[in-house]
């Protein structure tokens, strides 16, 4: 390694050797004639640019510009088909447009059934555009709600091709019916709606809808039933949906098939309800009722978002047990809950059993696959299944696509993000909603606004439009210290935009307020939420805790998860998490013991994103003991360790003299692939000062510039500190020289380094230099540069000289307190009698 920092690479191009000394070369003081700073930008310019840093509005305007406000009495969502469901949702597509024209009685495309008057108006109405139809509903208020045959205009306006409209001129009648024409709502216009909804997928509009008729007065068939429960499903009301569920069972209705994999969804998304499922399947075999792909799917899928990887594993094998041959839609639920948890092995494990039993993957198959990859930190391995998939004549879709993008965005990839989304496009793969969410998000933690635009931009390009999803990651780019007014004004826009929050919206802006630093608007949010009927699920405790863990509030954290077990929920791995961030913030190691033991013992899975978690919560508590544990954890599960990671790692050992072991973490680094950044740079430049070795320090300086580098403040205080240690104090006043040059200016950090090195050295004429020198930066001595000089001239056994620099510290610095004063002259006398 000598002359090297990274094995089988090139040394850095910068001198090996120390510069000779030249007695005759003029000595650098501490004094603005020789040692300038860089200009001090004026408050009142940093205010500015800190406004100006984050030009909302550009954004806006763009997002705007290809979003479509759209006008509801009951709902803010858009009445156009969607494109984006799940398989259930297909379900009811597929039955109802099968069904809807029989039932209802005409034939498709024929309206010979509407009377002349209803004909005229069916013809109005298809004249009026969208936006103006509330107006025109409004102008013939007395013709819809006491002449017309409502019935009959639905059906025209759905054969015509106009749901959109049917839906709107149903959710007018529902507002404007009173006492008097409350008959005009029947059961078969309740039945036909219902079913044109359910085609359309317009669950929020359902849902909605079915909060103000009273249904319970209305008798419909259970496909009816069903399709509003599936709509309270998707709409996140779970609780109203149990409730239906209830009041059908009361009507000696039998629930079909279908009604039960609804009911499944439901206790599968609301959470904590694992019994609730167990009871509904033996529910389902004492009707006689077979379990079909969805029945099975839709279970596995409920034990992948609580990590119930015992749970799916046991319903698994039982299923094969009784018979029961999975298909391809079974085995990608079982890959999706291995996947969730960044198991790869046990994923590929699943992979070869479909190859064994014959049962062919499909692109699903294969994201799962990719998606288990990236959660165990392997982003490139994910990648190569793109090219795999393509050998194998499986097309990667945009879902496989923006799995990878996500993983490289969240792993500070940002770049390697933006290649493989310029290389799905080249490939033919047109990015959808999520892709572009997935890209926005990773650019907003960066604050790359310009890219953040270009990305807008090519939205609108592909005929892409935003939607509440996209909307609620600009309200996380909003949560950060200080910036609740842009949460407040994106909030605002979007529900201008037709998005009424549903309860992700609501976990968002608990989440972003919490980290914005105001808990009133974030406990105001838990409170609007549970008023619009939407019932916490564990990812709304863990955006209470995100907001205790960023103050380091572990108390009130422990409260919070003992509040969502004695509600019934289990902690997931982002809960442990955050609450492992919480126990770092607030410095309580012996928290962050009690969940490792957990963790170690079993008790808890170890996932990729739980051992990083841990490693960094003892890094940052500088605990060497539980960052090697959680580290030798991490690899012992073979996971791979992203740059932070090893960083973290490299840091402590510098820290702690152990340099072995940090040139271990650098041979990693390099067998890993990784290039090194700035962080890593700092922490060699430490690790070399830390030993003595000041020149290498310098050395490692030196070929961050030569390769187009950008050394910041640490590193030159780091260099600095070096020379400092070494008694080299021309050295580091030329680093500081070179570093004013670039225009950085120094902290109370450096001034103290400086302080330090000279006092240790007795030349105190440079410390009254150093002293008079910040005090003309506006950077006043804190105490501890008042106690390094102190202590200086105590070694030095120059106490009477520290009494009267005490004595002299008011002529230079009249801000400096009287307490402050009496404790260095009481250090002084404990040197003295010691």
């Amino acid at each position: 390694m000598e002359g090297t920092l990274f094995p089988n690479r090139p040394a850095f191009p910068v001198p090996t050797t120390k510069p000779s000394s030249n007695p005759n070369h003029n000595r650098l003081k501490f004094n603005t004639s020789s040692l300038p700073l860089p200009p001090l930008i004026p408050l009142n310019q940093q205010q500015q640019q800190s406004a100006t840093s984050f030009p909302l509005d550009s954004l806006l305007q763009h997002l705007l510009h290809i979003s479509a406000p759209v006008k509801s009495t009951l709902t803010s969502s858009h009445v156009v088909p969607s494109h984006n469901q799940d398989s259930l949702s297909a379900h009811f597509r597929k039955d109802d447009a099968a069904s809807l024209g029989t039932a209802a009685g005409y034939d498709e495309g024929s309206l010979d059934f509407l009377p002349l008057k209803c004909k005229l108006l069916l013809d109005s109405i298809l004249e009026q555009p969208v936006s103006n139809s509330h107006s025109f509903f409004d102008s013939v208020k007395l013709e819809l709600l006491r002449e017309i045959d409502l019935m009959s205009l639905l059906k025209g306006l759905d054969i015509s091709g106009a749901s959109d409209k049917a839906i709107l001129l149903f959710e007018w009648v529902v507002v404007n019916l009173d006492a008097s024409n409350s008959d005009k709502l029947d059961n078969q216009i309740i039945e036909l709606m219902v079913k044109i909804l359910g085609r359309e997928s317009q669950h929020s509009v359902t849902s909605k809808l079915f909060d103000v008729i009273p249904y319970k007065d209305f008798t419909l068939d259970v496909r009816a039933w069903t399709t509003i429960l599936h709509a309270y499903s998707r709409s996140g009301k779970y609780d109203k949906a149990i409730a239906l569920f209830d009041f059908m069972k009361g009507r000696s209705l039998n629930p079909t098939l279908v009604t039960y994999n609804v009911m499944l969804d439901v206790y599968g998304k609301k959470g904590r309800s694992w019994n609730k499922i167990l009871d509904l399947l033996d529910e389902m075999k004492s009707v006689g009722l077979e379990f079909d792909e969805f029945t099975c799917s839709t279970v596995l899928s409920a034990c992948g978002r609580e990590g119930l990887l015992e749970e799916a594993k046991s319903f698994f094998d039982e299923l094969k047990l009784s018979g029961y041959i999975p298909g391809t839609v079974t085995y990608n639920s079982l890959l999706q809950v291995y996947g969730k948890a960044g198991i790869y092995n046990e994923a590929l494990s699943v992979l070869r059993e479909m190859e064994e039993k014959n049962c062919p993957p499909d692109s699903v198959t294969y994201n799962e696959l990719v998606a288990a990859y990236v959660r165990a930190g392997f982003q490139d391995e994910g990648a190569a299944f793109i090219e795999t998939m393509a050998q194998k004549g499986i097309m990667p879709n945009a879902i496989t696509y923006t799995t990878v993008i996500d993983a490289y965005g969240k792993a500070g990839k940002e770049d390697r993000a933006l290649s493989l989304f310029r290389q799905m496009k080249e490939s033919g793969c047109v990015p959808n909603v999520c892709t572009y969410n997935s890209i926005l998000g990773m650019l907003g933690k960066k604050s790359r606004v310009d890219d953040m635009m270009e990305i807008i931009s090519d939205m609108k390009s592909n005929g892409c439009k935003p939607n509440r999803v996209t909307w609620n990651t600009m309200l996380v780019m909003c949560g950060n210290k200080g910036m609740q007014k842009y949460v407040n004004r994106v909030f605002q826009e979007m529900k201008n935009c037709g998005f009424e929050p549903d309860r992700d919206t609501f976990n968002t802006l608990i989440s972003a307020y919490g980290r914005c630093g105001s808990e009133i608007s974030a406990s105001k949010m838990h409170e609007e939420m549970i008023k619009a009927g939407f019932s916490p699920c564990i990812t709304t405790y863990n955006a209470l805790l995100n907001a205790l863990a960023r103050r380091g509030d572990w108390r009130a954290s422990e409260s919070v998860v003992l509040d969502l077990r004695n509600k019934g929920f289990k902690p997931n791995e982002t809960t442990y998490c955050l609450m492992i961030q919480s126990y770092s913030k607030g410095g309580n190691i012996r928290g962050i013991e009690r969940i490792a033991k957990e963790i170690y013992d079993g008790h808890i899975f170890p996932s990729w994103m739980l051992l990083r978690t841990l490693v960094l919560a003892n890094f940052k508590c500088r605990s060497l003991v539980g960052m090697e544990r959680a580290f030798q954890e991490f690899l012992k599960n073979g996971y791979k360790p992203d740059l932070v990671l090893f960083n973290s790692m490299l840091s402590i050992f510098s820290r702690n003299r152990m340099y072995d072991r940090a040139q271990d973490m650098i041979h990693f680094i390099r067998e890993n692939g990784l290039k090194p950044d700035l962080v890593t740079y700092n922490s060699l430049m430490d690790m070399y000062a830390r030993a003595g070795d000041c020149w290498k320090a310098q050395e490692v300086l030196n070929g961050l510039l030569e390769g187009n580098g950008r050394p910041d403040l640490v590193s030159y205080n780091t260099v600095i500190k070096g020379f400092c240690r070494q008694g080299l104090m021309q050295e580091a006043m030329r680093t500081l020289t070179e570093m004013t040059n670039r225009g950085i200016r120094p902290c109370i950090v450096t001034y103290n380094t400086f302080v330090a090195g000279f006092s240790a050295r007795g030349f105190f004429q440079e410390v009254d230099e150093v002293i008079s020198y910040m005090i003309e930066d506006n950077c006043r001595p804190n105490e501890l540069t008042y106690t390094t000089i102190v202590d200086g001239y105590c070694k030095a056994k120059k106490y009477k000289d520290a009494m009267e620099f005490v004595s002299r510290i008011k002529e230079k610095d009249g801000l400096y307190g009287e307490e402050s004063t009496q404790r260095l002259v009481s250090r002084i006398r404990e040197n003295m009698e010691s």
